[in-house]
């Protein structure tokens, strides 16, 4: 039980640190989700079930399916053709923030 553990801390700490160098929002959102389970997985292994499902239902679910309808509503992912769009948008929308303060 312990090494299930210490793995599941592992994997939640890569999560996060990956999840701040990726440059794509949607691979770093997948990201996210994963580590949300891990930590409900957790929280099932120190027998707190009531904790383990909020983070289930909130980190897992709710917080992701928001980012994705955000990501989709400014137009860094078109679910329809299939398509990540995330780092070109997040590029060019610095490019132009920073020509609009020359």
């Amino acid at each position: 039980m312990q090494v299930l553990h210490i793995l599941l801390l592992v994997f939640i700490i890569s999560c996060a640190v990956s999840v701040s160098l990726t440059k794509n929002l949607l691979t770093a959102l997948v990201i996210f989700m994963g580590q949300s389970l891990a930590m409900s997985v957790i929280w099932i292994l120190l027998e707190s079930p009531d904790l383990a499902i909020t983070e289930a239902a909130v980190g897992a679910g709710i917080t992701s399916l928001l980012l994705f309808v955000t990501l989709k509503k400014i137009h860094a992912i078109d679910i329809q053709k299939g398509t990540d769009k995330t780092t070109n948008n997040v590029q060019e929308g610095v490019t132009r923030h920073g020509k609009d303060q020359e």
